[in-house]
């Protein structure tokens, strides 16, 4: 008689228990045994089919007791950087203020970066990216905790290839500029187009476009240790402030600046990427010493292009990129400042040894700059020619050594260094912890 029955208990939730039916069977059994069975068959049936749904909806209020908050998602890594540039200095007068602060002077041990990122999906299409600095410097003062970057991306698709990103971010100009110091070779950036934008960053709207594959091989070039720049998308367009990073717009004309890029891999795993860019706005002059005169409201014209190529060390790498362009620049003949033409860049090679698990890069760059530097008192005019021989030592994953020996002529004048040449040699190092 069970096995009779079975197939009907099998298929009876899907019948939803029809009332009618089970009465007619009932009522169908001549024996009061029968019935009896009948009976109790039926209640064992919805004893086990109510169990089973209380287990299953404990299952489901268990997992979601246990879904992921959005601060679950949040990743937290960081660096921090320990120099000191006095080994076998020649010239105590050298320096580069937009390099490292601790160049020349009775400066000696330095803390160049300490930083902090917070990053992750705090939804499925958005993502955030907060790093602050703790190792800033105002003025004479040094260890000053300040905001570097601090955006997100909102993914237009599923698969986050379009996207727009919001607040303080890394503006689009330059394969060096937006390569992380966590990740570059040379100790800082070129001069040429490095004084683009102070501190590389500055705040406003950039739209990215690219595949998902790209996507993906942007980071493998950051998280293998082939020094790649990040993920910057193939095409990048937007508007930013201008005044560079943590600064205010001063004439409320936004800088637009946009970028193409395109990363080659060749049959023999080497991995190429060339690209072009450039921006253009007005930059008003905010810093300057008392008697120089500049345009009118000290505005100017800010508008660049360059051009990068970047051969990956697979073993041997070649980076390499120049700009051209137009933006205000000190004259000490008239002890103004004006608009004068600029022009730049860099070549540098490079080379990844492998011995057991650690990482050697011996590197040579080579640099040039005619220009002025905007964001620097009087728009300090420079006329750069520096030659660095280094090499990178990574035992682990989580120190590195650099040693860079660097060669110097600068000439960088404003309305109080007039004629001033600058000739040395030093011997600069560097401790890095990451984690």
């Amino acid at each position: 008689m069970l096995a009779f029955f079975t197939p009907f208990f099998i298929t009876l939730p899907n019948c939803l228990f029809n009332i009618k039916l089970l009465y007619y069977i009932f009522m169908s059994f001549t024996s009061n045994f029968q019935k009896q069975i009948f009976i109790y068959l039926v209640c064992c049936f919805l004893f086990t089919a109510n169990y089973s749904f209380s287990q299953k909806s404990e299952v489901k209020a268990d997992e979601t007791s246990k879904a992921k908050k959005w601060y679950d998602n949040i990743n937290i890594r960081g660096y921090a950087q320990i120099r000191y540039n006095k080994l076998f200095e020649t010239n105590s007068n050298l320096g580069c203020e937009q390099c490292d602060k601790s160049w020349g002077g009775t400066n000696s041990f330095f803390i160049r970066r300490g930083r902090i990122v917070f990053s992750g999906d705090v939804h499925e299409r958005v993502y955030i990216y907060v790093q602050p600095d703790f190792a800033s410097a105002a003025g004479t003062t040094n260890m000053i905790f300040q905001i570097r970057d601090a955006y997100f991306d909102l993914s237009l698709d599923s698969k986050k290839e379009y996207r727009f990103r919001f607040g303080q971010s890394k503006v689009p100009y330059g394969f060096e500029n937006m390569q992380s110091s966590q990740n570059r070779l040379a100790l800082d950036r070129n001069d040429a187009l490095n004084s683009a934008v102070s501190n590389e960053r500055d705040l406003g709207v950039f739209f990215y476009w690219a595949p998902k594959n790209k996507r993906e091989l942007f980071s493998k070039l950051v998280n293998t240790g082939l020094k790649g720049s990040g993920d910057y998308g193939i095409f990048g367009i937007g508007f930013y402030n201008g005044q560079t990073a943590n600064r205010p717009e001063s004439n409320n004309n936004q800088h637009l600046a946009a970028r193409i890029s395109y990363p080659f891999e060749l049959n023999n795993s080497q991995i190429l990427e060339t690209s072009i860019q450039g921006y253009k706005g007005k930059y008003v002059v905010n810093t300057k010493t008392s008697g120089v005169t500049t345009l009118s409201n000290a505005e100017y014209n800010d508008d660049r292009i360059a051009a990068s190529i970047i051969v990956y060390p697979q073993p041997f790498g070649i980076q390499m990129e120049y700009n051209i362009g137009t933006g205000p620049e000190y004259d000490k003949i008239t002890n103004s400042i004006q608009q004068k033409n600029l022009y730049g860049g860099y070549i540098q090679a490079m080379y990844n040894v492998k011995i057991n698990k650690q990482n050697l890069f011996p590197f040579v760059k080579y640099q040039t700059y005619n220009g002025g530097k905007k964001h620097e008192l009087d728009a300090r005019s420079y006329d750069v020619n520096d030659l660095e021989i280094g090499l990178e030592w990574q035992p682990i994953k989580n120190f590195e050594l650099v040693a860079d020996y660097t060669i110097s002529n600068r000439q960088y004048e404003d309305a109080i260094l007039k004629n001033n040449i600058q000739k040395g040699s030093l011997l600069r190092l560097q401790a890095q912890f990451n984690f």
